[in-house]
């Protein structure tokens, strides 16, 4: 059999076929013989009433859900907008850094550089607008985020 052939084939295969016998009068008569099946392992449809109860209790989990999740942040918001005057200062027993502080632990290092990118940011943002009450809270705040930041890579030491 060579191309040409097998290619005559296959398009000879698109046609629509009809069956010798009607199939629909075999299926009928078996599925009429046929008993119903009841397998034991298939467990019976659940009553409607359980399943409104667990509908209405997996709303109210995610109400629970969402309430907490909006309070957690209701919260942190809180404790972000707190003004810097509340927040305790470092203790006076922290060493004196300079303001570009390299630290050699790598757990602080990122943050470092980070923190020092920030103020020197806020730093020229604040040239530009001197007369900026958010700009100096930011300012501080970092300045602030700074002082703990040495704090904490003091005591670890």
């Amino acid at each position: 059999m060579n191309e040409f052939e097998w290619r005559r084939q296959m398009h000879g295969l698109r046609q629509p076929l009809t069956p010798q016998r009607d199939l629909w009068d075999s299926i009928n008569a078996a599925l009429g013989d046929a008993e119903p099946i009841h397998d034991q392992s298939l467990p019976d449809r659940q009553p409607i009433r359980p399943r409104r109860w667990l509908m209405a209790a997996s709303l109210a989990a995610s109400a629970l859900l969402a309430a907490g999740i909006g309070w957690h942040l209701y919260f942190q918001h809180a404790s972000v907008t707190q003004p810097i005057a509340s927040v305790q200062p470092a203790p006076a027993s922290t060493p004196s850094i300079p303001a570009s502080w390299k630290p050699a632990d790598p757990r602080f290092a990122g943050a470092a550089i980070e923190l020092d990118a920030a103020r020197m940011e806020l730093q020229q943002a604040i040239q530009q607008a001197p007369h900026s009450p958010a700009l100096q809270r930011l300012l501080d705040r970092t300045e602030h985020q700074q002082m703990q930041v040495r704090q904490l890579a003091h005591e670890a030491g």
